[in-house]
């Protein structure tokens, strides 16, 4: 042993597991008083959310939830569910949030698989969890949330949310530290996620309190977030815990603003009312928010910032963005990186100059790694040896370090092969550019191949997302004898508008090379995921009965 290895032990004194449960310790300390949540009629400080969350972490214990236990929710973006990323961890038990879109079925198989021993669900919800726990065996005990501006759905079994908040009582006091709601071990589980399972059962990716602790900061950091900021939640807290935010605005004392459905007049009336310096979501919802009346734009007279991701934004919406004076940010990651690892970090001495519509092309990069990711390379998953950084050559989006999931619940196969050769394989398929940032061409499973030559479907959905009738686009491969595959476009007009596909495959050929124009446009409504990602295994069925 060294001189540095002979007693310098870790003590209490000098180590601390990292936990996002302290983020919530010190802000409640610090900022006792200051709004924490706000959901229509109700308010709650930082010290009101610390106080529930140590009453319904008691509950659970007394419930008989004890470590590596699994408590699952199923809920919109509720207080409740903000406050479950911290009472869930605090009770030493793993948070499964649950994709409110989600049929009985699949419900059914998630609590199984996880082993969930406790479910609290939203009164809304009542009658899909209903059907799942039928002839469930074991069942988890069952907490319902009620909601008094909610009318309908069903109240599940007799235990209460709010029963379980009244054991915290208003007199809980905030420790000088949180030792006694911490991990042992910061590579504890600290929540458990599944992936959309568009092509068979979804795999439950597992998250520590460590990767927590640090893609919070990293969110922080990245967006220059700054000391309480108002977040409204049009993203959904079930998605990758909503991209970390919620561990995010308790480290900087923000305020949470709720909504149980995003709708673009609720959208920009709550903007408005509470002066909404934040919020995240997709590029659907963007578009969404883009195509509301100008009455409704005309609310938010303040500077807003977004944060987009989710699926390759086209450029389009962002100039679309920031030509209403929101600022955006444009992040890339998936459910096994804790949402967003990297970001199309902007250099305004580098583009400041540029036109508008070129800044937008820049943005819709998926950029460089985010502060507290150790390693980001596009390479080639066989060799892996990393792509030239000529902006043409594709590879894989490969990444490593804290802020990838520890694993695969209970499918070491899928772990161990995600994690090939020491880098998580993200599975997208992207070019890296001279100076440094990368930019997505398409999921491997995604990608046209014509006549020998590779077509990225998403440079087609940029080129449509341009014309001035489209609404929303999205092109997938179609079988063809002669090419092998040929491109399909499925196209969403604007209210009112008209086109023809001939029109459209015109409109393709101006901007396109000629090998790369979709040769069938259909005109129909996306069918998408609950986070907003277009289904393109439906299309590409549809695509080939044709």
């Amino acid at each position: 042993m060294g001189i540095y290895d002979t007693d310098l032990e870790q003590t209490p004194a000098n180590y601390t597991a990292l936990s996002p449960i302290s983020f919530l310790r010190r802000a409640a300390q610090i900022y006792p008083h200051r709004l924490a949540v706000v959901y229509g009629e109700r308010e709650l400080t930082w010290l009101q959310v610390w106080q529930r969350s140590v009453g319904v972490s008691q509950a659970l214990r007394d419930m008989g939830v004890s470590k590596g236990d699994t408590v699952a929710i199923m809920c919109a973006n509720l207080p409740e569910m903000f406050e479950a990323h911290f009472s869930v961890p605090m009770s030493g038990a793993v948070l499964n949030a649950i994709n409110i879109r989600l049929d009985a079925a699949m419900v059914k198989f998630i609590l199984q698989h996880a082993e969930a021993k406790v479910v609290l669900v939203d009164v809304e919800f009542g009658p899909v969890v209903r059907e799942a726990l039928l002839d469930m065996q074991p069942a988890p005990q069952i907490i319902h949330i009620e909601d008094a501006s909610y009318h309908g759905g069903e109240l599940l079994g007799e235990k209460s949310y709010q029963d379980m908040v009244a054991k915290g009582g208003a007199d809980s006091a905030v420790p000088i530290d949180a030792l006694q709601y911490l991990p042992k071990n910061e590579w504890d589980a600290i929540s458990l996620n599944y992936t959309s399972g568009t092509t068979g059962n979804p795999k439950g990716v597992v998250y520590h309190h460590r990767g927590a602790y640090l893609n919070a900061v990293s969110n922080a950091l990245t967006w220059d977030m700054g000391e309480h900021p108002v977040y409204l939640w049009t993203l959904p807290m079930f998605h990758c815990n909503g991209w970390c935010f919620p561990w995010t605005l308790a480290v900087n004392a923000g305020t949470n603003v709720c909504l149980r459905q995003v709708r673009d007049d609720a959208v920009y009336q709550t903007m408005a009312r509470y002066g909404v310096s934040h919020f995240c979501g997709a590029p659907v919802v963007l578009n969404t928010l883009l195509s509301a009346s100008d009455e409704l734009k005309q609310l938010v007279q303040h500077q807003v910032k977004v944060m987009t991701a989710g699926a390759a934004p086209p450029a389009a919406i962002i100039q679309g963005m920031q030509a209403m004076g929101v600022d955006v940010t444009h992040v890339y990651g998936l459910t096994e990186t804790y949402g967003p690892v990297t970001l199309c970090a902007w250099q305004e001495d580098l583009w400041g100059a540029e036109s508008a519509s070129e800044k937008a092309r820049l943005k819709a990069r998926q950029g460089v790694g985010g502060q507290m990711l150790e390693g980001l390379m596009v390479a080639d998953p066989e060799t892996m040896q990393m792509v030239p950084r000529d902006g043409t050559t594709i590879g894989e989006i490969m990444m490593r370090g804290n802020n990838v999931m520890k694993g695969y619940l209970k499918n070491p196969a899928a772990t161990q092969e995600s994690f090939a050769q020491g880098w998580f394989h993200s599975g997208d398929l992207a070019v890296w550019h001279a100076d440094g940032y990368i930019q997505i061409k398409d999921r491997s499973k995604d990608i046209i191949i014509s006549g020998g030559e590779n077509i990225s479907s998403i440079e087609i959905e940029d080129v449509l997302f341009g014309h001035p009738a489209i609404l929303e686009a999205a092109v997938v491969a179609k079988p063809d004898e002669k090419w092998g595959e040929t491109p399909c476009a499925f196209v969403t007009l604007r209210e009112d508008e008209k086109v023809s596909e001939s029109e459209v495959i015109a409109y393709c050929r101006d901007n396109l090379a000629r090998f790369k124009v979709p040769r069938y446009v259909v005109f129909a409504d996306l069918p998408k995921t609950s986070t907003g990602k277009v289904q393109k295994f439906s299309l590409r069925e549809l695509a080939e009965n044709l």
